[in-house]
């Protein structure tokens, strides 16, 4: 979690500290203002994870009157734009954000699942591809994940195939990537790939509704009746209006 329940507090005392007059304010330096600037950006983001986003606005604001071009800042208020379907001023702050760090892979990335989710994926994968040159970001794994489905919404399954491939083998924990693997294998009828892949998803991830068509269609495949694979009930009680559960009915 980026906000600690102590940081309002710590914030209040550093900023309390810069009221004081002459060359003692921890604001009269470059060090006190970035730090100042720092501690803006992380309350901005504590009151984001939180869904406030007008109250995120306001440590943000403080943070772009110390450094309006700030990467950190403007990439902060592009996720609290994009949260509130602000979607041109969201591409405009992480346009700023990039301008001032280019080959910030978080940034990146950011920017790259924000194009993706407008549909716009070809340029998202640009994103993703400049994100995963940084061979050192710790959340690689995560970055060629977003990149293989974005692959796949290209209608390029073999690129796709091999970037989750590749998400797995930098982290092997990612149940969104191990769904996808388990949807292709069962596409190409490697069903005992497709169960391996659907099993390891399974203890990783609750259940949504494509996860449940394809755990139907496996049990259906290997003629499991245990009541763990009862899938399709699952689907009529959690998900009776979704596409996914009239796919199941119209395979029974």
């Amino acid at each position: 979690m980026i906000l600690r329940a102590a940081l309002p507090v710590v914030l209040v005392s550093f900023l309390a500290g810069c009221v004081s007059s002459g060359d003692s304010s921890p604001m009269a330096g470059d060090k006190g203002r970035n730090e100042a600037r720092q501690a803006y950006v992380q309350l901005g983001l504590g009151y984001l994870q939180q869904g406030m986003t007008e109250q995120a606005k306001v440590p943000l604001r403080k943070a772009l009157e110390l450094d309006k071009t700030d990467p950190d800042t403007n990439a902060a208020l592009a996720l609290v734009f994009q949260a509130e379907m602000e979607f041109a001023l969201a591409e405009q702050a992480f346009r700023t954000a990039l301008n001032g760090r280019p080959a910030d892979a978080r940034i990146l990335n950011n920017y790259g699942s924000f194009l993706f989710e407008r549909q716009r994926y070809q340029e998202a994968s640009v994103q993703f591809q400049k994100a995963a040159a940084d061979n050192l970001y710790p959340e690689r794994s995560r970055i060629y994940e977003n990149l293989g489905i974005t692959s796949l919404e290209l209608g390029q399954p073999e690129a796709g195939r091999q970037q989750l491939e590749k998400a797995l083998r930098l982290n092997p924990r990612q149940p969104r990537a191990l769904l996808e693997m388990a949807e292709m294998a069962y596409q190409d009828k490697q069903y005992v790939t497709a169960r391996d892949f659907y099993d390891r998803f399974s203890l990783l991830s609750g259940q949504n509704a494509r996860s449940l068509l394809l755990g139907a269609r496996l049990a259906s495949v290997f003629d499991d009746r245990t009541p763990t694979a009862n899938h399709g009930q699952q689907l009529k009680r959690l998900y009776p209006g979704t596409p996914e559960y009239q796919q199941y009915l119209s395979e029974q």
